[in-house]
């Protein structure tokens, strides 16, 4: 018993306490900041860019297929291009994730996320999810599981992962959808309570990512069934979610 009281005053509290301003490295890779006067329009950066998210007529991004991988960034030499470290990049649209010069940090999150008055009557002290990993590489889902781990606790939140998508109030699906999993994620979808909630995570769910042209990918679920939430990212940072999913049920 005292070992663990000497422990606990050692090492403190370890969450973070404010998770809406949570500090993060300068390094981390978040909401483009684009300046059109500086592109030279040629066309570079759009070659380099692997996930083909770039056009330069005029300067944009769509976050929805970036990787976030700073190629575009390293490339251009006029700076263009710059990654900042904002990491609230959820949204309730895809064509809120096209970032072109205009957006800002603050203009961008201000807009975001439209919550609706249904979702924070139902949901905003508790809100249970099934997560889906549909063909993913794994990384988006290790960054989930951190999302509940000691530093970042989103259970403090009422937002948790759970075995059975019976016992879910919506579903986190993650992977750009392969044909294996398109059967099991339409099943785990219905076997899901009403009302539910549906978030896309990550790139591959968003747009396929790296696997968008493959044939081996049955993304009609994404045509089929309305998605509440999109959220960037590869992967997705703990950060990024959490603070999605709290704008979206209990935005202040």
């Amino acid at each position: 018993m005292f070992d663990t009281l000497k422990m606990k005053l050692w090492q403190k509290n370890q969450f973070i306490p404010d998770i809406k301003n949570a500090p993060i490295r300068e390094q981390f890779r978040g909401l483009p900041k684009l300046d059109d006067s500086k592109c030279e329009k040629c066309g570079g950066c759009a070659n380099v860019c692997p996930m083909g998210a770039l056009s330069v007529n005029p300067l944009k991004i769509d976050l929805a297929k970036c990787s976030l991988c700073g190629a575009c960034q390293r490339f251009c030499k006029n700076k263009a291009i710059e990654f900042t470290n904002y990491y609230k990049l959820g949204v309730d649209s895809l064509e809120k994730l096209i970032i072109t010069q205009e957006i800002t940090p603050e203009n961008y999150h201000k807009k975001a996320i439209e919550v609706r008055k249904e979702i924070c009557g139902i949901f905003n002290r508790s809100i249970k999810f099934r997560q889906v990993s549909a063909g993913g590489c794994n990384g988006c889902e290790m960054e989930l599981n951190a999302a509940g781990n000691a530093n970042f606790d989103m259970g403090r939140f009422g937002i948790d992962f759970v075995a059975s998508p019976r016992h879910a109030d919506g579903i986190v699906v993650t992977g750009p959808i392969s044909k294996n999993m398109a059967y099991a994620l339409e099943d785990c979808y219905k076997s899901t309570p009403n009302p539910k909630v549906v978030v896309l995570c990550g790139t591959c769910a968003l747009s396929g990512g790296v696997f968008k042209d493959s044939m081996e990918l049955n993304r009609e679920f994404i045509k089929k069934y309305h998605i509440d939430l999109f959220i960037p990212g590869c992967p997705t940072h703990p950060l990024t979610f959490i603070n999605a999913i709290l704008d979206f049920i209990r935005k202040k």
